[in-house]
């Protein structure tokens, strides 16, 4: 791990598992137990107008103010909100240090805006945070593969940051598969997997492949899995609060940050 950093790096098995909201529900939780934990997503798309740019252009263009590029973060704004957590300016720039609004592929998103991703400056950006928290829980976007520029991937990203891998997954049909192969390519890079969540995002009972995927996982991929966050409608966003969840919800990634922080 970084030794200046302490933290967990929070990716998926593909874009939309759940990686959000397990990212929001352990702030919340290890912000209940005091522990003094910041959120970031080091690159986030699909923004909105405001928001649109990098970190140097958010904080060197006089056009672009601390106010307009506020609440303007989708993920980011939707773990503050679980947490009920509020933070300055400063600190939420350098919480979502690269921001774009097309909703597509990092990459792709800043070759429009005129820019390229510089896992560098994300670097500094945790770094930063690094001096006010004691803790980092970086989410990252799409799944383990996803380009950043046109040289360097979201793994090349937590090779460089050196945080355990939290690893999400949906418990559906295909989940063995996406899951095994992310593993591999996780420990190929030599990368701390600190264990597998699955996120359920479908209303309705787990059936008999839900409840086989859990074991298969640990099995063949000889990770554990730390629990299940079953479907839940108070999950949706855009501002949830931990508040308003089922205690089954709780109990759940209670469950689960006590194993991570064991």
């Amino acid at each position: 791990m970084n030794s200046c950093m302490n933290g967990l790096f929070i990716t998926g098995t593909d874009t939309d598992v759940g990686k959000t909201a397990l990212s929001a529900l352990l702030l919340a939780e290890l912000r209940r137990r005091n522990i003094n934990v910041a959120p970031m997503k080091p690159v986030q798309t699909g923004c909105g107008e405001a928001a649109t740019g990098t970190r140097h252009e958010a904080l060197g263009n006089r056009s672009i103010t601390a106010q307009s590029s506020r609440f303007t973060v989708p993920d980011l704004d939707y773990s503050l909100s679980m947490a009920q957590m509020e933070v300055d300016d400063e600190a939420y720039r350098n919480m979502a240090p690269y921001t774009f609004e097309p909703a597509c592929s990092p990459h792709l998103a800043a070759e429009m805006a005129g820019t390229e991703i510089d896992i560098a400056e994300i670097i500094i950006a945790a770094r930063t945070l690094a001096r006010t928290y004691e803790f980092i829980l970086a989410e990252g976007a799409g799944g383990i593969m996803v380009p950043l520029n046109r040289r360097e991937l979201m793994l090349d990203l937590m090779q460089a940051l050196r945080f355990p891998v939290l690893l999400v997954a949906r418990p559906n049909l295909g989940t063995i598969n996406h899951t095994l192969l992310s593993i591999r390519a996780l420990r190929s890079d030599g990368l701390d997997i600190a264990g597998v969540v699955l996120v359920s995002s479908r209303p309705g009972e787990p059936g008999f492949i839900e409840a086989d995927s859990a074991g298969t996982i640990e099995q063949f991929g000889n990770v554990p899995v730390l629990g299940t966050i079953p479907y839940c409608t108070q999950l949706a966003p855009p501002r949830p609060r931990f508040s308003d969840l089922p205690d089954s919800i709780k109990e759940e990634i209670r469950r689960i940050a006590d194993q991570l922080i064991a």
